[in-house]
């Protein structure tokens, strides 16, 4: 359903740092491409792209073209919403260090103002390597491109990772704060832009069935699962510091945690919602009472379907001797009322045997089983699942009488899901939450509290890791869902890991 917001949208230019890259051609333009499409922009739009790579506005155009032909979900492409779009589309050359590339940039960005009629309003956009962040912000402020005149708004969206431990989060934070307020600062998480995401607190705080047996009283426990069926591609240096803790878990995952863990907030604005789950995180601790409560692995050679794929040190960039971490598995708590006892098990990996995220509710089993002892036997826990990739949807669990005489009881699935009954794909996440910051609602987009309360929860453990007093690195064959001692970890409790 397209939709026109026009009176809702400023005006806006928005500078993507980093124009050259991946993120740029694969997601950024075939968003804004796919928002053009569906009304979502208003006509005083244009981008610029400033990246080291010299390149003339034309070319930087065919360039987005076959981008948005590759990587779009609106294709065919459209030539009159192409063509329109593509004169919005400008390029400056610039390197990230050298003031007088701001000035050259700040000069442009007059220009397109009076071109398109963009009023002065500012959106950047960091699609640059992190250790680039300090450098691009520092020169931002020093050309006062960050400086909001009466009426003008500026923003900037900042990619994960959003620093490596506590201490750089902090650092980082401090550095953006002088100059940027706080709610000029959108840390982008895409996981936050998923359908299936948004939808945990309509499907929370709009539907009375459920909300009532969300705790301790009727929960067993919680998974929360984001397996990866790619290794690293071609992010071997990157990922070798950082590892699926980093990558992975002290931000998408523990994302999920939060939504699914938060109490109701006052209102659904963006500080009433965050403030609860910076108050999850806040309540969260690892379980120490086997170990340090993690199980770390590292892919070695197996097959993913009938491919063979290397191992992770095999991976190009990777040194050959790397302990860094391609699957984690830990078990949470949260220690407040609604949660105390349950505990939460989350878990990522990459070269898993396939692509899937999804929050499982494990409901505690009937008080008493009324039937006889062969049909109890096949008596399964109620299971509700999120599923938030690759199909999008929820679906539930529940024991059934099969026809016929007798007691026969199998578990069956009731599912819903998003494609089948909207008839139309979900967006990709990416449109959603540049919408959201073209509009000046950060709901989505995480707060600085909660990044440095992440990261707070995340450091010890990878501080043990360090100080050799955690876990060990396991292997695990690629196209297997990680090591043995993952599945011995989570079935000391009695419990077992789902099956996809």
């Amino acid at each position: 359903m397209k939709r026109d917001t026009q009176h809702l949208t400023d005006p806006c230019v928005m500078v993507i740092f980093g124009a050259s890259g991946d993120l740029t051609s694969r997601k950024l333009i075939p968003a804004l491409y796919n928002l053009v499409c569906n009304g979502f922009l208003p006509q005083a739009f244009a981008v610029v792209g400033f990246a080291r790579t010299s390149k003339t506005d034309e070319v930087f155009r065919q360039e987005m073209h076959d981008a948005v032909q590759e990587f779009s979900h609106a294709t065919p492409i459209n030539d009159q919403a192409w063509g329109e779009f593509a004169q919005c589309l400008h390029y400056c050359v610039g390197d990230y260090g050298k003031e007088e590339d701001y000035e050259a940039l700040h000069r442009t960005l007059l220009q397109i103002d009076e071109q398109h009629g963009t009023h002065g309003n500012r959106l950047y956009y960091l699609a640059t390597p992190p250790d680039i962040y300090p450098i691009i912000v520092e020169q931002i402020g020093h050309s006062l491109l960050c400086k909001e005149c009466p009426g003008q708004w500026s923003r900037i969206i900042v990619e994960k990772p959003f620093g490596h431990d506590l201490d750089s989060a902090r650092e980082l934070n401090a550095h953006m704060h002088q100059y940027f307020q706080e709610d000029q600062i959108y840390r982008i998480d895409h996981y936050l832009g998923k359908e299936t995401v948004q939808n945990i607190l309509v499907f929370r705080f709009s539907n009375g069935i459920f909300e009532p047996i969300w705790n301790r009283r009727y929960v067993d426990s919680v998974q929360v699962t984001v397996a990866e069926s790619i290794g690293v591609e071609n992010r071997g240096s990157y990922y070798d510091h950082a590892g699926v803790i980093r990558d992975m878990i002290q931000n998408h995952v523990l994302q999920l945690v939060a939504l699914t863990g938060m109490e109701p907030p006052v209102e659904f604005t963006a500080d009433a919602v965050r403030n609860e789950k910076v108050k999850v995180l806040k309540a969260l601790h690892v379980d120490h009472a086997h170990g340090d409560g993690t199980v770390r692995g590292q892919y070695g050679p197996g097959k993913m379907g009938q491919q063979l794929a290397p191992g992770y040190t095999q991976e190009q960039g990777v040194p050959a001797d790397s302990q860094t971490e391609t699957y984690l598995a830990m078990k949470l708590f949260i220690d407040n009322w609604r949660w105390a006892g349950v505990p939460f098990y989350v878990r990522s990996g990459k070269r898993m045997p396939k692509r899937v995220s999804e929050i499982a509710i494990q409901f505690k089993m009937p008080p008493l089983l009324l039937f006889s002892d062969v049909a109890a036997q096949h008596i399964e826990p109620n299971t509700l699942a999120l599923n938030i990739q690759p199909d999008e949807g929820i679906s539930l669990k529940f024991g059934s009488k099969v026809p016929g005489s007798g007691e026969k009881i199998r578990p069956v699935i009731m599912d819903f899901k998003y494609g089948e009954a909207f008839n139309s794909p979900a967006p990709d996440a990416y449109e959603r939450l540049l919408l959201d910051c073209l509009l000046g609602d950060s709901t989505l987009f995480t707060r600085s509290d909660e990044v440095e309360t992440a990261w707070s929860l995340i450091t010890p453990v990878l501080q043990a890791w360090e100080g050799g007093s955690g876990s060990f690195i396991e292997l695990y064959r690629a196209g297997t869902w990680g090591p043995k001692q993952a599945d011995d970890f989570i079935q000391q409790d009695g419990r077992r890991w789902r099956i996809f």
